[in-house]
């Protein structure tokens, strides 16, 4: 079984299901690579979401089969089942998506990545190039782009004159090392799972500002290869990015520093995430992970809780009322760009300009990689 994480509900599946509801959606595919793990799921989204949700129709196709006990790639049968301008959403294994996205492409659907996008740069640049062949849209999940304050304060750094240090913290308990040990330190690390957030917000904020010139990485270990833990060998505790960027306009150099963890003790919260700017005329402080909003329970003990990025408290109708968080936010984004492609009331170059496509997203990578 997984570990506790905080999306005991989940988010994908859920916000799906809510934008079929309001008519933005038909069909509804899953595909996994294990079948016989499927009955499982209908009986946890039926618990989950169609009995809290006012019957929330949860419905939809599954591949492969549920007699299927292994099928790595079961995403091509769906893929090949669908029709030009659907879309796809990729919430796998950092290593599948390049595989899984092209694939989606050549058949001429529109792509939703979850963060990163692709490990390499030559991987990114190549969807970006097969996107634009085959007039499709190709979206990253980047979610924090759609907090509030977030966005608030990447209009605010704008107008902060010259980058010159950015620091970001993001980390999650060691205890989700049960979840990630299968795939920890083999097809992915900590940098590309959770600096990718921070790098994303400080490339928004520099577009047209200014370019990184030198990245340098550094790594804590010993806790993720711990007998505790038993990731594969090599596997990176806490990883460092040190970037150097510079100012278009003056030349001048800047310093970020983005720092990733999935060693960290248990906590008031499940993720710390924080951020630090300053320009030169001005700097900008966020705490993500502590709102204000702090709950304590007898079975759970004080938490600080963060319900702007999933709210998952029914209305007073009984439907599904999380609709103001950034994490319903990001995906709706991308199913209505979509809807409007269709529509023809929108070009995917549009789209470049207001959201964070493969096109506009090559920095963060290139940071990554």
């Amino acid at each position: 079984g997984a570990s506790k994480s905080d999306k005991k509900i989940g988010v994908v599946a859920l916000c799906m299901f809510e934008l079929r509801r309001l008519g933005k959606l038909d069909r509804i595919c899953i595909v996994g690579t294990t079948g016989r793990k499927y009955p499982a799921i209908r009986a946890h989204l039926q618990k989950n979401i169609s009995d809290v949700y006012n019957g929330l129709d949860t419905s939809m196709e599954t591949f492969p089969a549920d007699d299927v006990d292994r099928d790595p790639d079961a995403y091509v049968g769906a893929i090949q089942q669908m029709t030009p301008g659907d879309v796809v959403t990729i919430f796998t294994p950092d290593d599948t998506h390049y595989k899984i996205a092209k694939c989606a492409i050549e058949h001429g659907l529109h792509v939703l990545l979850t963060k990163p996008a692709v490990k390499l740069l030559s991987e990114h640049a190549d969807l970006a190039a097969r996107a634009a062949a085959k007039g499709v849209h190709v979206q990253i999940e980047f979610h924090k782009r759609w907090d509030p304050t977030y966005a608030d304060a990447r209009a605010r750094i704008r107008a902060l004159g010259d980058f010159s240090f950015f620091n970001s913290f993001m980390s999650q308990p060691k205890f989700q090392l049960e979840t990630f040990r299968a795939w920890a330190g083999v097809c992915s690390d900590i940098s590309y799972y959770l600096n990718s957030h921070h790098v994303d917000l400080h490339c928004w904020a520099m577009d047209g500002v200014a370019v990184p010139t030198s990245v340098t990485a550094s790594a804590a270990t010993g806790i993720a290869t711990s007998p505790a833990h038993k990731c594969a060998a090599g596997t990176e505790d806490t990883i460092t990015l040190l970037v150097t960027w510079k100012n278009l306009a003056s030349g001048n150099t800047g310093t970020a520093v983005y720092v990733a963890s999935w060693t960290a003790p248990k906590a008031d919260v499940h993720s710390q995430q924080r951020f630090h700017y300053m320009g030169h005329t001005g700097e900008i402080m966020i705490d993500q992970a502590h709102r204000g909003y702090t709950v304590t329970t007898d079975a759970g003990g004080f938490a600080n809780i963060n319900p702007m990025y999933m709210s998952y408290a029914p209305g007073a109708d009984g439907n599904f009322n999380g609709h103001h968080g950034y994490g319903y936010l990001s995906l709706a984004a991308f199913v209505d760009a979509c809807v409007a492609l269709k529509a023809k009331t929108v070009t995917t170059d549009a789209l470049h300009a207001r959201l964070p496509t493969m096109a506009k997203t090559a920095v963060v990578t290139a940071i990554l990689e």
